[in-house]
């Protein structure tokens, strides 16, 4: 009998152990003190968690509810967060019954100070975008990493090249020496795909960056190491989908944590219903439900479960890395109401913050209706900060490769920048020629220098918050395709044995280094330039094939002339009066050349002049 007890004691002992070793996921894995919402909820996943009943004894923190959902190896428990609450680590003690059946340690941080006062990114930055797996490789030794699904094969273009944070790390020096001032990662989180998982848009993991790439701490000192630059960090997320790979595919909390799951459907693409005043029920479901592919399955972001996921899971990153904002990918896809509760809750927490959506359409119309402080005829308000100006990127391509005429041409960049009465704050959207979804815009202009200079010139002072493609500086381009492995080529230097190298300038040609000049040469000047980060724009309607426009504020105007033309032009600037009056002279700031004569300007074919008036 005394063998038998001994032997029922080992057990027990042995099924708490196995318990709690069973708890294999608490996520948010940790928390802060004193956040402006004193709610958290936590996602615990583990074999039959369910059954237990959680409890816990920490001075400040109490379990509000506790909720079971159909499959028993998930709970949900709300806490509450007092004000008081002090920094430290408590058990979670699980029971059945009236025994103890597992424990689980919780930690809560202490918060960087004034972390709620962080200002996000704003029309003063440029932001360089980087696609990390190609950029640099600064770690061979993460190239493969055991239990990630796909290898390394840098012969392949859509396969993992080997780029990581290290090489972005590695690289600093010269991102800033280019003058950027923010860096925007496309998605680093973990993609423990099969194939083509480079680009980081299939997420397995929302908690952990891909170990290809480091570590969370890696990404955490890429982040001190860009503040102490003075740079910023912005986060690429996503929120419309998972990765078919992702660990709670095969064990998901509830039937509808999926859309259309297990018999998948293809998304519409038509993403007007969510502004169309006669859009059906079953069009707006055929969008924001349906798969983009079968990799790619679609969250439910209408589950208050999964949208509370979601949103804890921002605030986490942000708090955790130190982020200065957030891409968010795919914005019209997910379910609207939500996306409207996230961007609130964030701003709550973090009020100077900035985030930018993804409205890929060339209707002002479309991207604005998401814009924070848009009135919108259906009563739907969000708190979108900022969108990616995609009208503006398409006109910018247009204009350079259409013959001038009425209609066509420089009118083009016109008539784009005139349609800035649709959105509720057009200074906060952000412009670029090109990204990693499109061709570069050197392949757009048909690989003519001058016109990637000129589209360039227009980004950088036009208004709005600027975003240039890795390569970009170096005339990378995708010329005869249009496939994404290629458009996201491997940067030039950023792997050992690589005859060219751009860091260094080691085998670039003339044309090569003098666009590296040129970036840094506009945007250092930029970086200081108040009347550009926030003046007035006014611009005047092309002629000929030149686009002039001025930045201008109560201290200081600067003139900015576009010609497309082959052959350079006299520019008479009588009919621009009324901003250039009482100037007299003037700098070219990419030449360096002084004017002593602003009657009439000659301005060198296929040229851009920004001209600082005295």
């Amino acid at each position: 009998m005394k063998r038998y007890l001994v032997l029922l004691v080992l057990f027990v002992a042995q099924l708490n152990f196995l318990m709690a070793a069973g708890i294999d996921r608490v996520e948010p894995m940790f928390w802060w003190v004193g956040m402006k919402n004193p709610n958290l909820q936590l996602m615990i996943h583990g074999e039959n968690i369910g059954a237990s009943m959680p409890e816990i004894s920490y001075p400040g923190v109490t379990i509000e509810s506790v909720t079971r959902v159909e499959n028993p190896n998930y709970l949900f428990v709300d806490l509450q967060i007092a004000k008081d609450a002090q920094p430290g680590s408590f058990a979670i003690v699980f029971k059945t019954g009236k025994k103890q059946t597992g424990e689980f340690k919780y930690e809560l941080k202490t918060r960087e100070p004034h972390s709620s006062e962080r200002k996000g990114f704003n029309s003063s930055d440029v932001i360089y975008l980087i696609t990390p797996d190609r950029f640099a490789n600064g770690n061979p030794g993460n190239d493969a990493v055991e239990g990630m699904k796909e290898q390394p094969s840098r012969a392949d273009k859509d396969g993992r090249h080997g780029g990581d944070l290290q090489g972005i790390v590695d690289h600093l020096d010269y991102i800033q020496d280019l003058g950027f001032t923010a860096v925007w990662l496309n998605p680093v989180l973990e993609n423990n795909m099969t194939k083509t998982s480079y680009h980081g848009y299939s997420t397995t993991d929302f908690y952990k960056v891909d170990p290809r790439y480091g570590s969370n701490d890696e990404y955490l000192e890429l982040s001190k190491d860009l503040k102490k630059r003075g740079m910023k960090l912005i986060m690429d997320m996503i929120f419309n989908h998972c990765g078919s790979e992702h660990w709670w595919m095969d064990d998901m909390p509830m039937h509808d944590w999926i859309n259309n799951y297990p018999n998948w459907k293809v998304t519409s693409h038509r993403r007007t219903v969510n502004q169309d005043p006669h859009a059906s029920e079953a069009d707006k479901k055929a969008m924001s439900d349906g798969w983009f592919v079968e990799s790619m399955p679609d969250l439910n972001q209408r589950n208050p479960f999964m949208a509370t996921y979601l949103i804890q899971n921002s605030i986490w990153w942000i708090e955790y890395v130190g982020l200065d904002g957030i891409r968010q990918d795919t914005w019209p896809y997910p379910d609207k109401h939500m996306m409207a509760d996230w961007t609130k809750r964030v701003l709550e927490e973090y009020p100077n913050f900035n985030i930018v959506g993804e409205e890929w359409s060339m209707n002002p119309a479309t991207v604005s209706y998401w814009q924070k402080g848009k009135v919108n005829s259906d009563g739907y308000e969000c708190y979108l900060p900022s969108l990616m100006d995609f009208p503006l990127q398409n006109a910018a391509s247009r204009a350079m490769n259409h013959a001038e005429d009425f209609d066509y041409g420089m009118i083009e960049l016109y008539e784009a920048l005139s349609n800035d009465y649709q959105y509720s704050d057009a200074g906060n959207l952000v412009v670029f020629p090109d990204n990693h979804d499109m061709s570069r815009f050197y392949t757009q202009v048909g690989e003519d220098v001058n016109k990637l200079k000129l589209g360039v010139a227009y980004f950088l002072t036009t208004r709005g918050i600027p975003q240039i493609y890795y390569g970009t500086e170096v005339l990378m381009s995708n010329k005869g395709t249009e496939d994404h492995g290629v458009i996201r080529s491997d940067y030039p230097g950023g792997w050992d044995g690589d005859a060219v190298n751009a860091f260094t300038g080691e085998g670039l040609t003339d044309a090569q280094k003098d666009m590296q000049n040129y970036v840094r040469t506009i945007q250092h000047w930029r970086k200081d330039k108040e009347v550009i980060h926030n003046g007035r724009l006014i611009h005047f309607v092309p002629e000929d094939g030149v686009y002039v426009y001025f930045r201008t504020n109560d201290e200081e105007t600067v003139m900015v002339i576009l010609n497309k033309n082959m052959q350079e032009k006299q520019v008479k600037t009588d009919r621009f009066s009324e901003v250039m009056g009482g100037f007299t002279t003037g700098k070219d700031i990419i030449t360096a050349t002084n004017l002593t004569d602003l009657l009439t300007i000659a301005v060198p074919a296929e040229s851009a002049m920004i001209i600082e008036l005295k």
